[in-house]
């Protein structure tokens, strides 16, 4: 059983990009601002209150990225969608990731959404494994990737 830090976990605000961008850096080794800066913004726009972030001491030390959404892939019903997350590497084993998951489950489940779908890269056993541990399945829909062509086919 995971050891439970004393986390406060609330939703995401602008102010928590550069906490983000510093957790990123820490698991990639990338420095991407302007990648968490665009993807932060769009969820602070599109759904404001289902991106969480967890804090230990004052210090944001995990996010997860997600809103409710319908009608896309032809899903009418509404969706919540985990599209991003990470826990910094000195605060992991702490039971963070499942409690920012419980607390994207409650605004998920008040905007009506009746189901919680993500994508992950089956190369990647760490991000799949956790993701197993919360209770997501395989599912029926199936992910399709092509490059983009050099040029358009000519007639």
């Amino acid at each position: 059983m995971p050891v439970q830090a004393q986390a406060k976990v609330r939703p995401l605000d602008e102010l928590d990009i550069g906490a983000i961008v510093k957790i990123d850096e820490r698991i990639t080794g990338i420095y991407r601002p302007d990648i968490w800066e665009q993807r932060v913004g769009y969820y602070l726009r599109r759904d404001p209150e289902s991106s969480q972030v967890a804090e230990v001491e004052g210090k944001v030390v995990g996010f997860m990225l997600g809103d409710v959404r319908g009608g896309e892939f032809g899903i009418e019903e509404p969706s919540g969608w985990i599209e991003r997350f990470g826990i910094d590497p000195d605060f992991r084993g702490r039971d963070l990731g499942r409690q920012l998951y419980d607390a994207m489950l409650k605004t998920f489940r008040a905007r009506g959404a009746s189901v919680v779908r993500t994508l992950v890269d089956e190369q990647d056993q760490a991000v799949a494994g956790f993701l197993e541990a919360l209770g997501f399945k395989p599912s029926p829909m199936r992910a399709l990737v092509m490059p983009v062509p050099e040029s358009s086919r000519e007639s």
